[in-house]
């Protein structure tokens, strides 16, 4: 009997590391975590949000937060345990985030792909890969994505960028269109799209055109010389194009240039307001804006907020934040609207380390509630 119970310890020993490999080779998945903040929100209009944090490149940390607006609790993190399968979770650096119809799309910049998840659940339905990818336009059944086309590095060789068509019915890529260097935001007009080039990657020779591309034949069909390093793109309702440009970070500052129709019905600049400005959001005739300019000059960001009068081009408010918030605001790395609730969201990247917050305030400036997200939030997508 001895030697038999000697002999059942000896086998268990041997296969104690095997089971442990096993173990080990098992996904751990986060579980989310709930954050009541005590505020509902109106539901008219929206029911929640979604909110994608880029985490930082290289370490794989983009993470999916939600916002529920009848209950107001907020779910961070909830990719991985919506999609206990897929390896590696969400991937590396969430770019933009948007709703169509049924579907939520994610652009994971580092991962080269859009990941399209069910908008209800969160579940993965399919993901497309896509190099370098950056933003993402829908329009008549189609999702637009551009992209930087090369790989993540300064090069003043850099190809290129593209924009990707992607059909919303089939989920697969129908075309491609090359534009400018390293394209960023759109927006499409009738039977055009128009593309903010910035040519990043490479600097000092930054591009400095918005691309024309015909929806029809999917060509570009002209560029536009506007400002160097442009980005944020939106059309307002009295047929101007605002975009922003981030300058070179030392002699040329950030700016935003307004652009009209000719008499030849083509989008010409008209208008530049010299007002720093990194990204915007419009509410009916106003431009909500706010400016995080670096200088490698001072090494150091210049942080400014401000509403702009779309039909007069005339800054109306210099900070649409109540001035004791504002210095709790780090650095403001995202912007949404909720007219029907009267809501402005700014995302706050803080040190792009660690835990970043989401900042709520009513239309007077006026602090409704913070919550703590993931890394780097900076993309908002609200959920009908």
């Amino acid at each position: 009997m001895k030697s038999k119970i000697l002999s059942y310890f000896a086998l268990l020993f041997l296969l104690l590391p095997l089971l442990f490999i096993g173990c080990r080779k098992d996904e751990i998945i986060v579980p989310s975590t709930i954050t009541d903040t005590g505020n509902a929100i109106d539901t008219n209009e929206y029911k929640g949000l979604y909110l994608l944090n880029e985490g930082n490149m290289g370490s794989n940390k983009a993470s999916l937060d939600y916002y529920d607006f009848s209950t107001g609790k907020y779910f961070k993190n909830i990719y991985a345990e919506r999609n206990p399968n897929v390896t590696l979770e969400l991937g590396d650096v969430g770019n933009d985030i948007g709703i169509y119809g049924s579907k939520l799309y994610l652009v994971i910049n580092a991962s080269n792909k859009v990941e399209i998840l069910d908008a209800k659940t969160a579940k993965r339905i399919k993901k497309i890969d896509i190099p370098n990818c950056r933003y993402l336009l829908f329009q008549n059944g189609k999702v637009y994505v551009s992209s930087y086309v090369g790989p993540i590095k300064k090069d003043p060789e850099a190809p290129r960028g593209a924009v990707y068509c992607i059909d919303t019915a089939s989920l697969s890529i129908e075309k491609t269109v090359t534009v400018g260097y390293q394209p960023e935001m759109m927006v499409a007009d009738n039977d055009n799209l128009y593309v903010a080039n910035s040519g990043g990657y490479r600097l000092p020779d930054y591009d400095n055109t918005i691309s024309v591309v015909d929806l029809k034949t999917f060509t570009e069909k002209r560029k536009i010389p506007v400002a160097i390093n442009l980005f944020a793109l939106v059309r307002d309702n009295h047929d101007q194009l605002w975009v922003s440009s981030r300058g070179d970070y030392k002699d040329v500052h950030s700016n935003i240039i307004v652009l009209e129709r000719d008499k030849e019905k083509q989008y010409q600049p008209t208008d530049t307001l010299n007002i720093p400005a990194s990204n915007f959001a419009l509410w009916g005739d106003s431009l909500y804006y706010y400016a995080s300019a670096w200088s490698n000059e001072t090494q150091s960001y210049s942080i400014a907020y401000g509403i702009i009068d779309v039909k007069t081009h005339k800054k109306i408010v210099d900070s649409f934040i109540d001035p004791s918030v504002e210095k709790s605001i780090q650095t403001p790395y995202g912007i949404a609207v909720y007219q029907k609730a009267g809501l402005i969201f700014i995302c706050d990247a803080k040190d792009y380390t660690s835990s970043g917050e989401l900042f709520i305030f009513d239309r007077l400036g006026r602090l409704k509630t913070k919550i703590s997200t993931g890394d780097i939030p900076g993309h908002i997508a609200f959920l009908k």
